[in-house]
């Protein structure tokens, strides 16, 4: 007994677009996962939005707990996932941490989402 009515080819490949020309590897799979999942979360993604929409491009991790709304570790918890997912990039000056958007990392995920063209 068939799971559903049989679809031919054909007809199925004018659905949508896939995620890449081919299915995922495992590896890609897995660094993928990783992002959405360090995205899966409303601080994180707050987060992302500030550092995205600062004028200079950086922001300071002195900066975030006041306008997140949270304490400088459970600040400092969610940066460390956002570099580790590869969307954040960190660098230390002086006492302080500056973060700033990765263009690697964000690249990779808007690859992965974006429409191949047929």
């Amino acid at each position: 007994m068939a799971d559903g009515p049989s679809i031919p080819q054909d007809a199925r490949s004018g659905c949508c677009a896939p995620l890449w020309e081919a299915p995922l590897e495992e590896a890609e799979a897995t660094e993928l996962a990783n992002v959405f999942k360090a995205l899966a979360d409303p601080v994180r993604l707050r987060i992302l939005s500030c550092v995205a929409s600062a004028s200079p491009g950086e922001v300071c991790v002195c900066d975030l707990p006041e306008v997140i709304g949270r304490s400088q570790p459970t600040v400092s918890h969610h940066l460390a996932l956002l570099v580790k997912a590869g969307l954040l990039s960190r660098e230390k000056r002086g006492r302080w941490v500056w973060f700033s958007l990765d263009d690697e990392g964000l690249a990779f995920l808007r690859d992965a989402l974006a429409a191949q063209e047929a």
